[in-house]
């Protein structure tokens, strides 16, 4: 791609600890357990919950948008424990009360206030395994991200997610990068 930077990301094997800053890592429980840390810490109180199943076809480990949900909690995990991929970059919604937004604060078409993620904050992860990525309020992400042709994803949002609270950031306009994934 002319005039387009190509950065190479190393993937990262998710770990409650190696995805703290953008969300939590959820496996499995013996049934009965008591509700705990170890459980997904949801927001979905500004609407109507929606668990749903997604249907992704050539999902290949490159991207160059990412998208945030300024007001809602969101979980992914692949139905069937195959591996696949998540780009992230950390939360970064700025609180409106706050006089000095800053220079670099966009808002939204939703009207939230947010500092778009740079170049160099986005990190790749890899999933394994029987478990689900609980991601914060503002997170950014890119995927799921796979090497087969399709897989199948369940989903945890608002009804109305996609309708009325998701922002995405185009690197390849914002930043002239793309981003692919190396194992």
């Amino acid at each position: 791609m002319e005039g387009v930077a190509v950065v190479k990301l190393k993937a990262i094997e998710v770990t409650p600890e190696t995805f703290k800053e953008f969300g939590q890592v959820v496996e499995a429980s013996r049934d009965g357990e008591e509700f705990g840390p170890h459980d997904a810490q949801l927001d979905l109180s500004q609407g109507t919950p929606r668990l749903s199943i997604m249907h992704l076809e050539d999902q290949p480990l490159k991207f160059s948008t990412i998208t945030h949900h300024s007001n809602v909690t969101q979980c992914l995990g692949a139905i069937g424990g195959d591996v696949w991929y998540l780009g992230v970059a950390k939360p970064s919604v700025v609180d409106p009360n706050v006089e000095d937004k800053g220079e670099n604060v966009v808002q939204s078409r939703r009207g939230h206030f947010f500092v778009p993620p740079a170049v160099d904050g986005v990190q790749v992860f890899k999933i394994t395994g029987p478990k689900f990525l609980k991601l914060n309020r503002g997170t950014w992400h890119a995927g799921p991200l796979f090497k087969s042709r399709a897989m199948d994803f369940y989903n945890l949002e608002l009804s109305n997610t996609n309708e009325v609270d998701h922002t995405t950031h185009s690197f390849k306009k914002g930043n002239a990068t793309t981003f692919v994934i190396e194992e």
